[in-house]
């Protein structure tokens, strides 16, 4: 009864009119963004997060959440009408989507799509309410030895499970973890990593790696591989009022509630977040569908259940993120980061020192899902014509932001090289396949784990035993290795999935020849 006494007065402050505007400008930034291929909502939270200095934290979070849900859902458009994902985890949604499109059902395709975010986020969003307050008070009884081993989950299993490779991905993490070693030892006061450079004593500011590696970085790689001509997108033959008729609904529902049942656990766990929760969903609507001959042709199960397993894997990665302070993807970590710069730590207190900025985020998440849904049903053929942006010109205005946010952190113009330095390493990491997620993981998630480990071991006088004594501890890493050999087995199956459909593709093309 408190957590709903609670939730009305996150309500409260979430209708005020000044957030309500934040909300719709994140939802509206984040879908736009969420559009455009190559740009996601990582990229968008790292651009912006400079330029939110000046808000009050819950107006900055909420805006931050509307890009986070905006984005997930944009990049449904970008794969249904140009068949290129604005996100890894709208790949699966390009599949069937596109087929709809070119057989002139783009309308229904993103309808469904749209009506399956909904639907998902929203029961995603109570489950997180749920789930989230009694996670938190069970959080506050573990010990510095429970949090190390939360800590090494989390390392470990985003490490592995994120990328083609487990080992380009550990190397990754690697890479962060010196990152968010590098400045002044606090127990010491030795300066550490820092080659002897005065500006690097207080450490790399996680907001320069945020921006040079989803912003910098991505920005060179696109141009590296831009391609030349005009966009060919899809045109819609359908009016959205139109675009649902009693057949697509009836097809439609089961696959958004198994879509969201589906999403949401896999979502709290770091599991492969949003990409293996769309690839599974995908594979049980194809084996539960009695149109089974429509896959490939275009089924619309093939869009509703993944679409809705997107969105609520998005909502499910919020729970150990508010509730332990552990990121699993990268666009949470970034949130993470936004937290820590106004001062604020997410993690089982957090419902106990910020509970009317938490409650205030959660209600956003409702209201932001209602503005969502607003937007992208009318407003469709506007998205469209988005996808027709220069993308010289694009590019170019992510790079001016890009550097101005940076120089605005300190006003220094050291941080400004920084940044490229930082952008350059993220378009060698991309260009060579390494997953950029886990280093921004290892950078925040580093120097938290150091304190942890040193907390426990003082309590201990030294013992490492004592680090898997703890039943928690013990629990948590029996929970990694199944959650390794698990994630990996799907991780497999995905690409052998995924190896399947594209031979079947070129067949089809062949035929049609």
């Amino acid at each position: 009864m408190d957590n709903l006494n609670l939730l009305l007065e996150g309500f409260a402050t979430a209708l005020q009119w000044q957030y309500l505007l934040f909300a719709f400008i994140g939802v509206l930034i984040g879908t736009a963004v969420g559009v455009l291929p190559g740009i996601g909502p990582a990229m968008t939270v790292a651009l912006l997060l400079p330029l939110t200095y000046s808000l009050d934290p819950t107006a900055a979070l909420i805006t931050f959440a509307g890009i986070y849900y905006g984005g997930m859902y944009g990049g449904s458009t970008t794969s249904i009408l140009l068949n290129t994902p604005g996100e890894s985890a709208s790949i699966i949604t390009a599949i069937e989507g596109n087929k709809m499109a070119k057989a002139g059902r783009a309308a229904t395709a993103l309808a469904t799509a749209a009506i399956g975010s909904f639907v998902a986020g929203t029961i995603a969003t109570v489950g997180l309410t749920l789930l989230a307050p009694v996670l938190a008070s069970f959080a506050v009884t573990l010990g510095p030895a429970d949090y190390v081993a939360l800590i090494v989950v989390a390392f470990v299993t985003v490490g592995a499970l994120l990328g083609s490779s487990v080992s380009r991905g550990l190397a990754s993490l690697g890479l962060g973890l010196f990152l968010g070693l590098i400045g002044t030892d606090l127990l010491s006061g030795q300066a550490r990593y820092t080659f002897g450079l005065l500006p690097l004593a207080d450490g790399v500011d996680v907001v320069l790696v945020a921006v040079g590696l989803f912003a910098v970085g991505e920005t060179l790689y696109i141009a590296a591989r831009l391609r030349h001509g005009p966009v060919d997108v899809i045109p819609m033959a359908q009016s959205w009022r139109h675009s649902m008729g009693r057949k697509d609904w009836k097809r439609s529902w089961a696959p958004w509630l198994r879509g969201t049942a589906i999403g949401f656990p896999i979502g709290t766990i770091p599991a492969g977040g949003a990409d293996v929760a769309t690839f599974l969903s995908y594979a049980a609507e194809r084996k539960l569908s009695r149109h089974k001959k429509e896959f490939g042709q275009g089924a619309i199960e093939g869009v509703a259940g993944p679409e809705s397993a997107n969105n609520a894997a998005a909502a499910g990665v919020l729970v150990p993120l508010l509730t332990l302070g552990l990121p699993t993807t990268a666009t949470a970590a970034i949130i993470l980061s936004a937290f820590q710069s106004y001062g604020i730590q997410p993690g089982p207190r957090l419902f106990q020192s910020q509970p009317e900025l938490v409650w205030a985020l959660i209600a956003s998440l409702y209201i932001g899902n209602v503005i969502l849904i607003i937007l992208n049903l009318p407003l469709v053929g506007m998205w469209a014509r988005v996808l027709r942006i220069p993308r010289p010109y694009l590019y170019a205005g992510i790079m001016t932001f890009a550097v101005l946010g940076a120089f605005a952190v300190n006003f220094q113009p050291v941080d400004v090289l920084i940044l490229l330095v930082i952008g350059v390493l993220g378009f060698f990491m991309r260009r060579y396949g390494y997953p950029v997620a886990p280093l921004v993981v290892g950078m925040i998630l580093g120097p938290m784990g150091e304190e942890q480990l040193r907390k426990a071991l003082q309590l201990s006088e030294g013992s490492l035993v004592s680090l898997v004594m703890h039943p928690f501890a013990a629990t948590a890493y029996a929970v990694l290795v199944v959650l390794i050999v698990g994630g990996l087995w799907l991780k497999r199956r995905q690409r052998r999935y995924e190896d399947a459909l594209d031979i079947s593709e070129i067949e089809a093309e062949r035929v049609d020849a």
